[in-house]
């Protein structure tokens, strides 16, 4: 749980740099290649190839092409269909995802996953819903392709991690999932990219550095092994806890509005689902023993 909450830290600053210094001014092509490839340059000269045979170097690159390559396509596309609160409201549904496809690769069914991946829901919808529009569908479903990518990326790696050996270096081989989504954000960026939106200060340049070499290089990496350390619950839970810190962070160094008393009641209610997990956790074990 440590690595999650650190992440989500880590990560609640990104929002608001993309939204300040980057959106509408660097091609949004350009900025995933530079996320991704920035974040390979952190794993590679850890990457020992020999330590997985080639059908877990095949999965591993195909988690990071879905969950970073395709995921990002998804994302970058939803905002020429859907204003930005639109976008910031469906993403909610990433728990939801994450409970359901957990339980599908493990060949089980938790109803009170669901529950609680629910209530996140419903928390990040407090705080984030600011009404939609009658044209939205299609942009819903963008929207969605990218939540699942998110999640299934997420679970995946899960489901891969329990067939390594315990003792793996999981630093390693990571540099395979971020290769995984450079095969997709590559050619992306070569067939749909705008030239003429490349970064022309160090402001951009400097802010792609810290996406790329921290936020997603440390971030991804600590989010995913966070994710082999916790129960399906906790992790959706934690899918939507960025959302207060997110708000937060941007009203307390942008200050931009925001409504604290949702902010207050949505952050609570995601709290109070991850509380509500635990506790049910803590009470199944001795029942299962």
């Amino acid at each position: 749980m440590g690595y999650l909450i650190g992440v989500t830290a880590l990560w609640a600053f990104s929002f608001s740099l993309i939204g300040v210094y980057l959106a509408g001014q660097v091609d949004s092509y350009f900025a995933v290649l530079m996320r991704v490839g920035l974040a390979a340059l952190v794993f590679l000269p850890f990457l020992r190839p020999r330590l997985l045979v080639g059908r877990q170097r095949l999965a591993l690159m195909g988690l990071g092409a879905v969950q970073l390559g395709i995921m990002y396509i998804f994302f970058y596309q939803s905002f020429l269909l859907l204003s930005v609160p639109e976008v910031l409201l469906f993403t909610i549904f990433t728990p939801l995802y994450v409970t359901l496809l957990d339980d599908a690769l493990f060949g089980r069914f938790t109803p009170f996953y669901l529950l609680t991946a629910a209530l996140a829901v419903l928390g990040a919808a407090v705080i984030r819903y600011d009404g939609i529009d009658s044209g939205f569908w299609l942009g819903f479903l963008v929207v969605q392709g990218a939540n699942f990518c998110f999640a299934l990326g997420q679970v995946g790696y899960r489901r891969l991690s329990v067939a390594l050996p315990a003792e793996l270096p999981r630093h390693s081989v990571f540099a395979w999932f971020y290769l995984g989504a450079l095969v997709v954000v590559l050619p992306a960026f070569a067939l749909l990219g705008n030239t003429a939106a490349l970064p022309t200060t160090s402001v951009h340049w400097g802010v792609l550095a810290w996406l790329g070499l921290v936020a997603s290089g440390l971030g991804y990496f600590f989010w995913n092994l966070g994710a082999t350390r916790v129960d399906a619950g906790a992790l959706a839970i934690m899918n939507n806890a960025l959302i207060p810190a997110g708000l937060a962070v941007n009203l307390v160094i942008w200050n931009r509005d925001a409504d604290l008393g949702r902010l207050a009641l949505g952050g609570a209610i995601i709290v109070g689902s991850l509380v509500l997990n635990e506790w049910w956790l803590r009470h199944r074990a001795p029942a299962a023993a």
